[in-house]
């Protein structure tokens, strides 16, 4: 058995747009901006949407949004998602990307939320 849940909404944009972007969807959502330390491709709005991450994300690609999820066991989820029709399309770090049916894209990403907030939000899984 394992467990996953959405973890955060990711807000893909063009990296020429990240600084608007970032500045509309901060004051539109009332969130606080600020850097990922070790990742500057990724802004978090601190507090936009309570329950969930909020980033915005400087891609090379059009803009989009996707949802990461998180697990404590990536292969185990992955494998879920797979059998439930989404497609690998690639893989990031421990990141795997899938297309949902739809077109839509999601993360499934090791466990980042604190561990007693994941324990008490994420599904359990057979």
């Amino acid at each position: 058995m394992h467990q996953s849940r959405v973890y955060a909404l990711l807000i893909d944009t063009p990296e020429a747009d990240a600084a608007h972007a970032t500045a509309f969807w901060s004051a539109a959502l009332g969130g606080t901006a600020r850097q990922a330390p070790a990742e500057p491709q990724f802004t978090v709005l601190d507090e936009a949407l309570p329950g969930l991450v909020t980033v915005i994300q400087a891609i090379d690609d059009a803009p989009r949004y996707h949802l990461d999820i998180e697990t404590d066991d990536v292969e185990a989820e992955t494998a879920r998602l797979l059998a439930l029709g989404a497609v690998q399309v690639a893989q990031w770090l421990e990141c795997r990307v899938l297309r949902a049916p739809g077109g839509h894209l999601l993360c499934v990403i090791p466990v980042h939320s604190d561990a007693e907030e994941f324990k008490a939000r994420a599904s359990a899984w057979p």
